[in-house]
C-alpha cells in the first residue's frame, strides 16, 4: 500500500514537470500566447517583412501592445499584408507608423509602433499605410560590397597628379 502511494506521487510529480517543460518550450518559441485581453484587428502593408512570424510581438516603447495575427501576400499590390491584434487598453492615433525591428543583432523580429499625433484613434478594421520594412542583413552586406567595389574601380581610374 505504501509503495503504490509513493508511485502515484512520483508519477504525478513527473507529469507536472513534463507539462511545465512543454509550457516553457511553447512560450519561448512564441507558439503559445496566453492573453485574455480583448483585442481589435488592424492591417498594415509592408514591402518586405524579413523574418517576421505569426505571433510575433507588437511593441511600443518596449511594451508588448499586441501580437501579429496573420501574414498574407497581397497579389494586387505585391506587398505583405500583416494583421495585428492590438490590445484594446492601448489606443494609438490613426497616423501612427509601424516598423519591423530586430531584438538584438540577430534576434527575432517584431513590429514597433511609433505613435502619431492625430486626434482620432485606430479602430478595428483600419489599415495603417505608414510602414517601414525590415532591414535585411543580406541586402546591407550586398550594398556595402557593391559600394566598396565601385569605390575601388573609381580609385583605379582617377587621374594621377
Amino acid at each position: 500500500m505504501d509503495r503504490s502511494k509513493n508511485d502515484v506521487w512520483v508519477g504525478l510529480f513527473v507529469l507536472v514537470g513534463a507539462v511545465a517543460i512543454l509550457f516553457l518550450a511553447l512560450q519561448s518559441a512564441n507558439l503559445l500566447s496566453l492573453s485574455f485581453q480583448p483585442t481589435y484587428r488592424v492591417v498594415a502593408k509592408f514591402d518586405n517583412i524579413g523574418g517576421l512570424k505569426r505571433q510575433a510581438a507588437v511593441k511600443s516603447a518596449g511594451v508588448v501592445v499586441g501580437r501579429v495575427e496573420s501574414i498574407l501576400f497581397d497579389d494586387k499590390s505585391f506587398q505583405a499584408q500583416v494583421a495585428l491584434a492590438m490590445d484594446t487598453r492601448y489606443a494609438f492615433p490613426r497616423d501612427s507608423s509601424l516598423k519591423i525591428l530586430t531584438s538584438g543583432l540577430l534576434g527575432e523580429q517584431y513590429v514597433g509602433v511609433e505613435a502619431g499625433a492625430d486626434t482620432k484613434n485606430l479602430a478595428a478594421g483600419d489599415t495603417i499605410t505608414t510602414t517601414q520594412s525590415a532591414v535585411v542583413l543580406e541586402n546591407l552586406i550586398g550594398q556595402f560590397l557593391y559600394n566598396k567595389a565601385a569605390d575601388g574601380a573609381n580609385a583605379g581610374s582617377a587621374p594621377k597628379k
